[in-house]
Protein backbone atom coordinates (compact mmCIF):
# COMPACT_ATOMS: atom_id res chain seq x y z
CA UNK A 1 0.00 0.00 0.00
CA UNK A 2 0.92 3.53 -0.41
CA UNK A 3 1.98 6.10 2.65
CA UNK A 4 -0.10 8.82 2.29
CA UNK A 5 2.51 11.06 3.73
CA UNK A 6 5.60 10.09 1.48
CA UNK A 7 3.98 8.24 -1.12
CA UNK A 8 6.08 5.31 -0.85
CA UNK A 9 4.90 1.16 -1.21
CA UNK A 10 5.46 -0.22 1.65
CA UNK A 11 4.55 -3.87 3.51
CA UNK A 12 0.41 -4.20 3.57
CA UNK A 13 -0.26 -5.50 6.88
CA UNK A 14 -2.96 -8.02 7.93
CA UNK A 15 -5.05 -8.64 11.06
CA UNK A 16 -4.87 -12.14 12.82
CA UNK A 17 -8.22 -13.01 11.66
CA UNK A 18 -7.52 -12.27 8.16
CA UNK A 19 -4.40 -14.45 8.00
CA UNK A 20 -6.14 -17.19 9.48
CA UNK A 21 -9.17 -16.22 6.52
CA UNK A 22 -6.08 -16.70 4.26
CA UNK A 23 -4.74 -19.87 5.67
CA UNK A 24 -7.90 -21.86 5.41
CA UNK A 25 -8.56 -20.74 1.76
CA UNK A 26 -5.00 -21.78 1.03
CA UNK A 27 -6.07 -25.62 2.95
CA UNK A 28 -9.14 -25.92 1.11
CA UNK A 29 -7.39 -25.05 -2.02
CA UNK A 30 -4.63 -27.58 -1.70
CA UNK A 31 -6.83 -29.88 -0.37
CA UNK A 32 -8.94 -29.80 -3.26
CA UNK A 33 -5.90 -29.78 -5.95
CA UNK A 34 -4.62 -33.06 -4.23
CA UNK A 35 -7.45 -34.74 -4.57
CA UNK A 36 -7.68 -34.27 -8.03
CA UNK A 37 -3.75 -34.75 -8.41
CA UNK A 38 -4.19 -38.54 -6.35
CA UNK A 39 -7.00 -39.78 -9.06
CA UNK A 40 -5.09 -38.37 -11.92
CA UNK A 41 -2.15 -40.39 -10.51
CA UNK A 42 -4.43 -43.67 -9.56
CA UNK A 43 -5.75 -43.64 -13.38
CA UNK A 44 -2.29 -42.88 -14.71
CA UNK A 45 -0.80 -45.93 -12.34
CA UNK A 46 -3.45 -47.96 -13.82
CA UNK A 47 -3.35 -47.06 -17.51
CA UNK A 48 0.67 -48.15 -17.11
CA UNK A 49 -0.31 -51.13 -16.04
CA UNK A 50 -2.54 -52.15 -18.18
CA UNK A 51 0.22 -51.54 -21.21
CA UNK A 52 3.22 -52.68 -19.18
CA UNK A 53 3.00 -56.47 -20.72
CA UNK A 54 2.95 -54.08 -24.37
CA UNK A 55 5.86 -51.74 -23.88
CA UNK A 56 8.21 -54.59 -22.07
CA UNK A 57 7.23 -56.45 -25.41
CA UNK A 58 8.20 -53.52 -27.42
CA UNK A 59 11.71 -53.01 -25.40
CA UNK A 60 12.15 -56.92 -25.93
CA UNK A 61 11.92 -56.07 -29.58
CA UNK A 62 14.14 -53.62 -29.72
CA UNK A 63 16.88 -54.91 -28.24
CA UNK A 64 16.57 -58.10 -30.62
CA UNK A 65 16.71 -55.70 -33.81
CA UNK A 66 20.05 -54.25 -32.06
CA UNK A 67 21.42 -57.77 -31.44
CA UNK A 68 20.16 -58.74 -35.30
CA UNK A 69 22.09 -55.66 -36.69
CA UNK A 70 25.30 -55.64 -34.82
CA UNK A 71 24.83 -59.47 -36.11
CA UNK A 72 24.44 -57.94 -39.70
CA UNK A 73 27.30 -56.10 -39.13
CA UNK A 74 29.41 -58.83 -37.74
CA UNK A 75 28.00 -61.33 -41.33
CA UNK A 76 29.44 -58.61 -43.65
CA UNK A 77 32.54 -57.86 -41.88
CA UNK A 78 33.49 -61.94 -42.32
CA UNK A 79 32.45 -61.95 -45.72
CA UNK A 80 34.25 -59.04 -46.30
CA UNK A 81 37.32 -60.90 -44.99
CA UNK A 82 36.54 -64.00 -46.53
CA UNK A 83 36.36 -62.61 -49.79
CA UNK A 84 39.69 -61.15 -49.41
CA UNK A 85 41.35 -64.10 -48.34
CA UNK A 86 39.22 -65.71 -50.99
CA UNK A 87 40.93 -62.89 -53.72
CA UNK A 88 44.78 -63.81 -52.05
CA UNK A 89 44.02 -67.67 -52.07
CA UNK A 90 42.94 -67.52 -55.91
CA UNK A 91 46.45 -65.12 -56.50
CA UNK A 92 48.48 -67.89 -54.86
CA UNK A 93 47.03 -70.39 -56.62
CA UNK A 94 47.91 -69.12 -60.15
CA UNK A 95 51.54 -67.65 -59.06
CA UNK A 96 51.66 -71.14 -57.99
CA UNK A 97 50.34 -72.86 -61.32
CA UNK A 98 52.33 -70.63 -63.36
CA UNK A 99 55.89 -71.44 -61.16
CA UNK A 100 54.92 -74.85 -62.19
CA UNK A 101 54.24 -73.73 -65.42
CA UNK A 102 58.09 -72.06 -65.48
CA UNK A 103 59.72 -75.15 -63.71
CA UNK A 104 58.32 -77.86 -66.44
CA UNK A 105 59.03 -75.40 -68.97
CA UNK A 106 63.11 -74.80 -67.73
CA UNK A 107 63.45 -78.78 -67.30
CA UNK A 108 62.45 -78.97 -70.95
CA UNK A 109 65.19 -76.66 -72.04
CA UNK A 110 68.31 -77.76 -72.69
CA UNK A 111 71.65 -77.11 -70.35
CA UNK A 112 72.75 -74.23 -70.18
CA UNK A 113 76.24 -74.94 -72.28
CA UNK A 114 74.23 -75.86 -74.96
CA UNK A 115 72.00 -72.64 -74.69
CA UNK A 116 75.30 -70.32 -74.85
CA UNK A 117 76.66 -72.12 -77.20
CA UNK A 118 73.20 -71.89 -79.54
CA UNK A 119 73.47 -68.09 -79.21
CA UNK A 120 76.76 -67.77 -80.19
CA UNK A 121 76.23 -70.04 -83.02
CA UNK A 122 73.70 -67.61 -83.69
CA UNK A 123 75.62 -64.52 -83.49
CA UNK A 124 78.67 -66.12 -85.18
CA UNK A 125 75.88 -66.24 -88.10
CA UNK A 126 74.99 -62.64 -87.69
CA UNK A 127 78.35 -61.30 -87.49
CA UNK A 128 79.02 -62.87 -90.82
CA UNK A 129 75.96 -61.56 -92.24
CA UNK A 130 77.00 -58.32 -91.49
CA UNK A 131 80.43 -58.78 -93.04
CA UNK A 132 78.85 -59.94 -96.23
CA UNK A 133 76.71 -56.95 -96.34
CA UNK A 134 79.49 -54.90 -95.82
CA UNK A 135 81.87 -56.30 -98.41
CA UNK A 136 78.78 -56.06 -100.88
CA UNK A 137 78.65 -52.40 -99.76
CA UNK A 138 82.10 -51.74 -99.95
CA UNK A 139 82.33 -53.36 -103.97
CA UNK A 140 79.89 -51.27 -104.95
CA UNK A 141 81.45 -48.34 -103.59
CA UNK A 142 84.64 -49.24 -105.49
CA UNK A 143 82.69 -49.61 -108.37
CA UNK A 144 81.16 -46.17 -107.78
CA UNK A 145 84.86 -44.11 -107.43
CA UNK A 146 86.31 -46.38 -110.38
CA UNK A 147 89.16 -47.32 -107.74
CA UNK A 148 91.60 -49.20 -111.04
CA UNK A 149 94.85 -49.39 -111.61
CA UNK A 150 95.88 -48.69 -114.85
CA UNK A 151 99.16 -49.13 -117.00
CA UNK A 152 101.96 -51.54 -115.67
CA UNK A 153 102.84 -54.64 -117.10
CA UNK A 154 103.11 -58.66 -115.66
CA UNK A 155 106.94 -60.25 -115.38
CA UNK A 156 106.59 -62.07 -119.26
CA UNK A 157 110.12 -63.84 -120.29
CA UNK A 158 112.17 -63.26 -116.88
CA UNK A 159 112.01 -59.64 -117.18
CA UNK A 160 110.90 -58.12 -113.95
CA UNK A 161 106.97 -56.33 -114.37
CA UNK A 162 106.23 -52.84 -113.78
CA UNK A 163 103.56 -51.32 -111.51
CA UNK A 164 100.93 -49.31 -112.85
CA UNK A 165 99.28 -46.02 -111.58
CA UNK A 166 96.13 -46.08 -109.14
CA UNK A 167 93.40 -44.33 -109.93
CA UNK A 168 90.24 -42.85 -108.58
CA UNK A 169 87.48 -41.17 -110.35
CA UNK A 170 89.46 -41.09 -113.33
CA UNK A 171 92.26 -38.96 -111.60
CA UNK A 172 95.88 -40.55 -110.83
CA UNK A 173 96.40 -40.60 -107.18
CA UNK A 174 100.35 -40.13 -107.01
CA UNK A 175 102.73 -41.43 -104.24
CA UNK A 176 104.46 -38.47 -102.32
CA UNK A 177 107.35 -38.51 -104.21
CA UNK A 178 105.96 -37.54 -107.13
CA UNK A 179 103.39 -35.63 -105.99
CA UNK A 180 104.98 -32.11 -107.46
CA UNK A 181 105.14 -33.59 -111.08
CA UNK A 182 101.29 -33.00 -111.05
CA UNK A 183 99.11 -29.83 -111.03
CA UNK A 184 97.49 -28.64 -107.61
CA UNK A 185 93.79 -28.65 -109.32
CA UNK A 186 94.80 -32.54 -110.02
CA UNK A 187 96.06 -33.50 -106.69
CA UNK A 188 93.23 -31.07 -104.82
CA UNK A 189 90.90 -33.56 -106.68
CA UNK A 190 92.30 -36.81 -106.47
CA UNK A 191 92.98 -36.13 -102.47
CA UNK A 192 89.46 -34.64 -102.13
CA UNK A 193 88.01 -38.06 -104.55
CA UNK A 194 90.29 -40.55 -102.02
CA UNK A 195 88.94 -38.54 -98.56
CA UNK A 196 85.41 -39.15 -99.58
CA UNK A 197 85.95 -42.86 -100.51
CA UNK A 198 87.93 -43.29 -97.28
CA UNK A 199 85.40 -42.01 -95.26
CA UNK A 200 82.61 -43.48 -97.39
CA UNK A 201 84.71 -46.96 -96.74
CA UNK A 202 84.81 -46.44 -92.46
CA UNK A 203 81.18 -45.55 -92.52
CA UNK A 204 80.25 -48.76 -94.21
CA UNK A 205 82.92 -50.72 -92.08
CA UNK A 206 82.47 -48.83 -88.66
CA UNK A 207 85.76 -48.06 -88.23
CA UNK A 208 87.28 -44.72 -86.22
CA UNK A 209 90.12 -43.68 -87.60
CA UNK A 210 93.42 -41.80 -85.98
CA UNK A 211 93.29 -38.59 -87.27
CA UNK A 212 89.83 -36.83 -88.51
CA UNK A 213 89.43 -34.76 -91.44
CA UNK A 214 87.40 -31.74 -91.38
CA UNK A 215 85.79 -29.26 -94.12
CA UNK A 216 86.42 -25.59 -94.34
CA UNK A 217 84.61 -23.11 -96.70
CA UNK A 218 86.24 -20.11 -97.77
CA UNK A 219 86.37 -19.50 -101.18
CA UNK A 220 83.34 -20.09 -104.11
CA UNK A 221 81.56 -21.87 -101.25
CA UNK A 222 84.14 -24.81 -102.25
CA UNK A 223 85.57 -26.79 -99.23
CA UNK A 224 89.25 -27.54 -98.07
CA UNK A 225 89.71 -30.37 -95.83
CA UNK A 226 92.36 -30.21 -92.94
CA UNK A 227 93.28 -33.09 -90.82
CA UNK A 228 94.11 -33.35 -87.53
CA UNK A 229 94.25 -36.03 -84.55
CA UNK A 230 91.45 -36.80 -82.45
CA UNK A 231 91.24 -38.58 -78.92
CA UNK A 232 93.52 -40.90 -78.29
CA UNK A 233 96.64 -41.67 -75.92
CA UNK A 234 99.22 -42.64 -78.66
CA UNK A 235 102.43 -40.83 -80.06
CA UNK A 236 99.94 -39.42 -82.57
CA UNK A 237 97.50 -38.37 -80.66
CA UNK A 238 100.00 -35.06 -79.83
CA UNK A 239 99.11 -33.74 -83.51
CA UNK A 240 96.17 -32.03 -82.99
CA UNK A 241 97.09 -28.98 -85.41
CA UNK A 242 95.24 -28.87 -88.56
CA UNK A 243 97.04 -29.38 -91.27
CA UNK A 244 95.83 -28.70 -95.25
CA UNK A 245 94.92 -31.72 -97.96
CA UNK A 246 95.16 -29.08 -100.64
CA UNK A 247 97.42 -27.19 -102.40
CA UNK A 248 97.05 -23.89 -104.09
CA UNK A 249 99.27 -22.79 -107.44
CA UNK A 250 99.12 -19.47 -105.80
CA UNK A 251 101.25 -19.16 -102.55
CA UNK A 252 99.78 -16.30 -101.25
CA UNK A 253 96.18 -17.13 -101.66
CA UNK A 254 96.88 -20.07 -99.26
CA UNK A 255 94.97 -20.28 -96.11
CA UNK A 256 96.62 -21.26 -92.73
CA UNK A 257 96.00 -23.87 -90.95
CA UNK A 258 92.30 -23.51 -88.75
CA UNK A 259 94.15 -24.67 -85.86
CA UNK A 260 97.85 -23.24 -84.82
CA UNK A 261 97.92 -24.32 -81.07
CA UNK A 262 98.34 -27.98 -79.83
CA UNK A 263 95.45 -27.79 -78.36
CA UNK A 264 93.12 -30.96 -78.52
CA UNK A 265 89.66 -28.95 -79.29
CA UNK A 266 88.90 -27.99 -83.35
CA UNK A 267 88.46 -24.65 -83.79
CA UNK A 268 85.06 -23.19 -83.85
CA UNK A 269 85.54 -20.58 -86.45
CA UNK A 270 86.62 -23.61 -88.94
CA UNK A 271 84.45 -22.42 -91.90
CA UNK A 272 83.57 -18.83 -93.14
CA UNK A 273 86.50 -17.55 -91.27
CA UNK A 274 89.90 -15.76 -93.01
CA UNK A 275 93.35 -16.65 -91.73
CA UNK A 276 95.19 -13.83 -90.07
CA UNK A 277 98.14 -13.73 -92.03
CA UNK A 278 99.47 -15.96 -94.48
CA UNK A 279 102.05 -18.99 -94.11
CA UNK A 280 105.37 -19.11 -96.26
CA UNK A 281 105.42 -21.51 -99.77
CA UNK A 282 107.57 -23.37 -98.21
CA UNK A 283 105.79 -24.09 -94.33
CA UNK A 284 102.70 -24.46 -96.42
CA UNK A 285 104.30 -27.58 -98.37
CA UNK A 286 105.72 -29.02 -95.25
CA UNK A 287 101.89 -28.54 -93.41
CA UNK A 288 100.76 -30.55 -96.75
CA UNK A 289 102.97 -32.71 -96.40
CA UNK A 290 102.47 -33.43 -92.53
CA UNK A 291 98.46 -33.78 -93.71
CA UNK A 292 98.82 -35.79 -96.41
CA UNK A 293 101.21 -38.72 -93.92
CA UNK A 294 98.33 -38.24 -91.82
CA UNK A 295 95.77 -39.51 -94.86
CA UNK A 296 98.58 -42.23 -95.80
CA UNK A 297 98.62 -43.56 -91.03
CA UNK A 298 94.55 -43.51 -91.54
CA UNK A 299 94.59 -45.94 -94.51
CA UNK A 300 97.19 -48.06 -92.81
CA UNK A 301 95.55 -48.56 -89.70
CA UNK A 302 92.50 -48.70 -91.54
CA UNK A 303 93.99 -51.84 -93.54
CA UNK A 304 95.28 -53.08 -90.15
CA UNK A 305 91.82 -53.54 -88.83
CA UNK A 306 90.65 -55.26 -91.89
CA UNK A 307 93.45 -58.14 -91.50
CA UNK A 308 95.62 -56.46 -94.42
CA UNK A 309 99.84 -55.73 -92.74
CA UNK A 310 100.82 -52.71 -94.93
CA UNK A 311 104.90 -52.24 -94.76
CA UNK A 312 106.02 -48.58 -94.20
CA UNK A 313 107.58 -49.02 -97.84
CA UNK A 314 104.38 -49.61 -99.20
CA UNK A 315 102.20 -47.09 -97.27
CA UNK A 316 102.51 -44.48 -99.74
CA UNK A 317 100.74 -46.10 -102.05
CA UNK A 318 97.46 -44.90 -100.76
CA UNK A 319 94.61 -45.93 -103.26
CA UNK A 320 96.74 -49.67 -104.17
CA UNK A 321 96.74 -50.28 -99.81
CA UNK A 322 92.47 -49.43 -100.19
CA UNK A 323 92.58 -51.85 -102.65
CA UNK A 324 94.01 -54.48 -100.61
CA UNK A 325 91.98 -53.61 -98.21
CA UNK A 326 89.03 -54.22 -100.43
CA UNK A 327 89.85 -57.51 -101.05
CA UNK A 328 90.41 -58.86 -98.00
CA UNK A 329 89.26 -62.09 -96.44
CA UNK A 330 88.48 -60.58 -93.43
CA UNK A 331 86.59 -57.76 -94.37
CA UNK A 332 83.70 -56.44 -92.56
CA UNK A 333 84.85 -58.49 -89.77
CA UNK A 334 85.58 -56.24 -87.24
CA UNK A 335 84.45 -52.92 -86.34
CA UNK A 336 84.41 -50.44 -83.45
CA UNK A 337 80.72 -50.59 -84.15
CA UNK A 338 79.69 -54.46 -84.11
CA UNK A 339 80.76 -57.59 -82.47
CA UNK A 340 83.60 -58.46 -82.15
CA UNK A 341 84.57 -54.90 -81.11
CA UNK A 342 87.73 -53.80 -82.11
CA UNK A 343 90.28 -51.50 -79.43
CA UNK A 344 90.13 -47.89 -79.69
CA UNK A 345 92.66 -46.50 -82.17
CA UNK A 346 95.54 -47.15 -82.00
CA UNK A 347 95.98 -50.80 -80.61
CA UNK A 348 99.15 -52.40 -79.35
CA UNK A 349 99.13 -54.55 -82.12
CA UNK A 350 99.21 -52.14 -84.70
CA UNK A 351 102.81 -51.52 -84.39
CA UNK A 352 103.36 -48.75 -87.49
CA UNK A 353 104.10 -45.31 -86.06
CA UNK A 354 103.24 -42.60 -87.27
CA UNK A 355 106.57 -40.69 -87.15
CA UNK A 356 108.32 -43.03 -89.13
CA UNK A 357 105.43 -41.90 -91.64
CA UNK A 358 106.00 -38.66 -91.57
CA UNK A 359 109.19 -39.15 -92.46
CA UNK A 360 109.10 -40.99 -95.33
CA UNK A 361 106.50 -38.66 -97.26
CA UNK A 362 108.95 -35.92 -96.48
CA UNK A 363 111.81 -37.96 -97.59
CA UNK A 364 114.10 -36.55 -95.36
CA UNK A 365 113.77 -38.36 -91.66
CA UNK A 366 116.83 -36.27 -90.32
CA UNK A 367 114.81 -32.74 -90.52
CA UNK A 368 111.26 -34.75 -90.64
CA UNK A 369 112.37 -35.97 -87.07
CA UNK A 370 112.69 -32.10 -85.60
CA UNK A 371 108.74 -31.50 -85.99
CA UNK A 372 107.38 -30.94 -82.84
CA UNK A 373 104.07 -32.61 -82.23
CA UNK A 374 100.99 -30.00 -82.29
CA UNK A 375 102.91 -27.38 -84.29
CA UNK A 376 101.07 -25.46 -87.38
CA UNK A 377 102.34 -25.09 -90.56
CA UNK A 378 103.79 -21.86 -89.98
CA UNK A 379 105.31 -22.55 -86.77
CA UNK A 380 107.00 -25.57 -88.20
CA UNK A 381 109.14 -24.42 -91.31
CA UNK A 382 110.96 -27.89 -91.80
CA UNK A 383 113.23 -28.21 -95.18
CA UNK A 384 111.88 -31.16 -97.46
CA UNK A 385 114.94 -32.41 -98.51
CA UNK A 386 118.64 -32.02 -97.61
CA UNK A 387 119.73 -30.88 -100.77
CA UNK A 388 116.63 -29.90 -102.91
CA UNK A 389 116.84 -27.93 -107.30
CA UNK A 390 113.68 -26.23 -107.51
CA UNK A 391 112.55 -25.05 -110.99
CA UNK A 392 109.61 -23.33 -111.88
CA UNK A 393 107.10 -24.32 -114.37
CA UNK A 394 105.23 -22.48 -116.44
CA UNK A 395 101.92 -23.29 -114.53
CA UNK A 396 103.43 -21.60 -111.35
CA UNK A 397 104.27 -24.90 -109.70
CA UNK A 398 107.54 -25.87 -108.59
CA UNK A 399 109.76 -29.16 -109.12
CA UNK A 400 111.88 -30.35 -106.62
CA UNK A 401 114.44 -33.22 -107.15
CA UNK A 402 114.89 -35.26 -104.76
CA UNK A 403 118.87 -35.73 -103.56
CA UNK A 404 119.71 -38.79 -102.37
CA UNK A 405 116.71 -39.27 -99.81
CA UNK A 406 114.80 -42.28 -99.81
CA UNK A 407 110.99 -42.14 -99.78
CA UNK A 408 107.83 -42.85 -100.53
CA UNK A 409 108.33 -43.43 -104.93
Amino acid sequence: MECKNCELRQRQYYCANCLKNHLRDFRLQIHHFSSGRNEHVARASRAFKSIESGRLLRAEMARADHSLNQLADCLAKVRRDCESKRDRLRTLRETLAQRRRTLNAARLLPPQSQTLTKESQELSVLSQTIARARSGLVHELVEVFHVVEVGGRPAVGGRPGARGEWTVGGLVLPVPGDVRRYPPDHINAVITHTIHFLGLLTFYLGIKLPFEVSWSCRRFGVGMPWIGAGRGSESWAKWTAKHPLHLTSNPSSTPSSPSSSPSRTPPASLADSEAPEQAPAHAQNQSFTTGLAMLLYNVCYLAHSQGVEIPLSQAGDALSNLWAVCCSGELGRRSHSTTPLLLPPTPPSFTLDFAQVLQATAASPARAARIRPGRSAQEAAIGRMRSEHIVEEEDGWDVVELGGEEGFG
